[in-house]
């Protein structure tokens, strides 16, 4: 397994397939890709898990976590959290923070997250916003 930076073009498969599969292609395309920062983890060349982060001022968002289904399960995307977590504290940022799907809340508390209770939807999924703070 290795993660490498990545093109925002590289992880809209994944995107649509793993999170957005009934939503048209271009559902998962951000307007603000050009200015993130992405990367993906690849095992034997194969891109199987991706990320993206937004960094303002002293604070990252990450976006799009996903990791194909067949590789679900395997600790992929933790590594990858970790990694983008680890990338924070080393560029001096106070806080990192994420729109996660509601379902998906015990996975973010297992890295320190904490849930800020603001939920909103989001075509038809409920969504909290989770953060860390450094």
């Amino acid at each position: 397994m290795e993660i490498r930076t990545i093109k925002a073009s590289q992880t809209w498969n994944i995107r649509h397939e793993v999170m957005w599969p009934v939503q048209p292609f271009e559902f998962v395309q951000l307007d603000e890709d050009d200015s993130g920062l992405h990367f993906g983890v690849f095992i034997e060349e194969e891109l199987v898990s991706i990320v993206s982060c937004f960094i303002d001022r002293d604070e990252m968002q990450f976006r799009k976590l996903a990791t194909l289904e067949d590789y679900q399960g395997r600790g992929i995307a933790s590594e990858l959290l970790h990694f983008i977590l680890k990338l924070a504290k080393e560029k001096g940022l106070k806080k990192v923070w994420c729109n996660a799907r509601r379902d998906k809340k015990s996975f973010y508390e297992k890295f320190g997250m904490s849930d800020t209770y603001k939920i909103f939807t989001k075509s038809g999924k409920i969504f909290t916003i989770m953060e860390i703070l450094f």
